[in-house]
């Protein structure tokens, strides 16, 4: 299992995790946000997957780029949980999820980020 061997969290940016298998993965703070594990996100995003004229709830209709990180806490040895600025903070990000919905390997096509 590939774990984490740093972690940067930038409030204003994102989070930047170094990798044991050598890679490094850039998460802007916005996106994070977006592909939170918590189940009302879930929910949310099967939601707009099946309707695309879903209502979006208020906070996440603002400016993504206003939605900022204001902490961020290890949970055991598996996981990150990230408050926002929007009071959001329900969803862990287990580092299995966080490889699986690594930005670059979504744009470079690598087939090994799911971990």
């Amino acid at each position: 299992m590939v774990s984490p061997t740093n972690i940067d969290l930038k409030k204003d940016a994102g989070l930047t995790v170094d990798w044991s298998d050598g890679t490094r993965s850039f998460y802007p703070i916005a996106y994070l946000r977006r592909m939170s594990p918590s189940a009302e996100m879930v929910e949310l995003r099967e939601r707009v997957t099946k309707n695309r004229l879903t209502v979006i709830p208020n906070s996440m209709a603002r400016d993504p780029a206003a939605i900022t990180a204001t902490g961020a806490e290890l949970v055991g040895t598996y996981a990150i949980r990230v408050r926002f600025s929007d009071g959001h903070s329900t969803g862990l990000y287990t580092w299995d999820y966080l490889r699986s919905i690594d930005p670059d390997a979504k744009r470079t096509g690598d087939a090994d980020a799911g971990g």
